[in-house]
């Protein structure tokens, strides 16, 4: 391996930053090393200057992020929310979403499901990438709020501004290329509505099943493998 120089690679890191967004998470020290051709030891002097010269900023344990360290959000938050990777949302959406549509199910009324239904609407009318994931976010955002439990509500609020970080964005940019805002106003609205008639029938057991199903195939959409 070529003798780098801190110095040496900067120019190549500057160059690296330049393809990521502000907040957007840098790939692993052994990762980036590897590419640029040069030992760990020397990335980290690099990185070092970088983050003095407000290039970059890096927590332990969550790792290093593109631009200088955000100050509007407590550094606590802000770390889980620039480190969430979309893989990151579905696992924490999969586990805590089922339950939500669960408990709305057992306490929704009839004014409920007609707001529901009106969010599953919206959904169908959608015409561009935005539109369909604002229509989207309000849908499962009504059905944290139908659950009336303001804990559930606030995490289901968070994963919503996670959402709208870089990372998920760029993701949901190469699904909506690939699958077209017409799977979001059929498949996606039609599973909505599942979800929709299963708690006006006050089945909470259908209601998660229904949500289970609608969120891994969100997961196969991003993933690709539902072409």
């Amino acid at each position: 391996m070529p003798r780098w120089s801190a110095t040496d690679i900067q120019p190549k890191m500057l160059r690296m930053l330049d393809d990521l967004a502000p907040g957007e998470r840098l790939p692993s020290e052994r990762d980036i090393a590897e590419k640029l051709g040069c030992s760990r030891q020397t990335l980290r002097s690099c990185l070092a200057t970088l983050e003095k010269d407000g290039k970059i900023w890096r927590h332990v344990g969550q790792g290093t992020f593109c631009g200088s360290r955000p100050r509007h959000l407590p550094v606590r938050d802000t770390l889980l929310i620039e480190g969430a990777t979309p893989p990151d949302v579905m696992q924490a959406r999969m586990l805590l979403e089922p339950l939500v549509a669960a408990e709305a199910a057992c306490l929704a009324e009839a004014s409920d499901v007609a707001l529901l239904r009106e969010k599953v609407g919206d959904g169908r009318r959608a015409r561009d990438r935005a539109a369909c994931e604002q229509a989207d976010d309000a849908f499962h955002r009504t059905l944290a709020q139908i659950s009336g439990n303001p804990i559930l509500s606030g995490f289901l609020n968070y994963l919503s501004g996670v959402r709208r970080r870089v990372a998920w964005q760029r993701e949901w940019e190469r699904t909506y290329r690939r699958i077209g805002t017409h799977a979001f106003q059929t498949l996606h609205s039609d599973q909505h509505e599942g979800i929709v008639d299963a708690i006006e029938r006050h089945d909470a057991e259908a209601a998660s099943s229904f949500m289970k199903l609608h969120l891994e195939t969100i997961s196969a959409d991003m993933s690709g493998s539902r072409d």
